[in-house]
């Protein structure tokens, strides 16, 4: 039996390094980009498990929850990058036990879906150990590099509230090499 998960979260670029990450797993996932598109997927893939962003185009991915647990009970991980109090506790009011802060590692929300999948995550045979793929660099600057899983960077940003970026600092230039 292959076990099901379905990751809803607008962002494509992490929903389809979750999807290649959970999928190398050994799980089938699959991904919805919107609420309304993720109860319909819900539906038809039945999945174990659903990797649900709080913050969708269309609804609230408690919106989501509720819709799907009227016909189908699964285990949800939540994933957000607005962890305010209120947040955390509807989604404890609502039996979801795993809440994942953006960004996090995907070795992390493998251990939790795995975890609520009840699957025991055996040592790999190629004797590395699984670290988890998001790698930061430290800066002095409101920027900075940031690795995802498929092994491409991006330039992250660190300001909050609509901050005003800083003026170029031409001493760190990033060139991938």
């Amino acid at each position: 039996m292959v076990n099901t998960v379905l990751v809803v979260d607008d962002e494509q670029t992490l929903a389809g390094n979750i999807q290649d990450y959970l999928g190398q797993q050994g799980l089938d996932v699959h991904v919805a980009y919107d609420g309304e598109s993720a109860i319909g997927k819900a539906e038809r893939t039945r999945p174990d498990v659903i990797v649900l962003d709080f913050r969708l185009p269309d609804m609230e991915g408690f919106q989501v929850l509720e819709a799907v647990r009227k016909s189908r009970n699964c285990h949800f991980v939540l994933i957000t990058a607005h962890p305010t109090a209120e947040v955390r506790e509807r989604a404890s009011q609502l039996g979801v036990s795993h809440i994942l802060f953006k960004p996090f590692p995907l070795a992390e929300l493998a251990r939790a879906v795995n975890d609520l999948m009840g699957i025991k995550r055996e040592a790999r045979s190629q004797g590395h150990t699984d670290t988890g793929f998001v790698e930061r660099r430290q800066s002095r600057s409101e920027n900075f590099p940031l690795q995802l899983f498929d092994g491409s960077w991006v330039l992250a940003d660190r300001r909050r509230n609509g901050a005003r970026p800083p003026e170029p600092d031409d001493d760190q230039l990033l060139t991938g090499e």
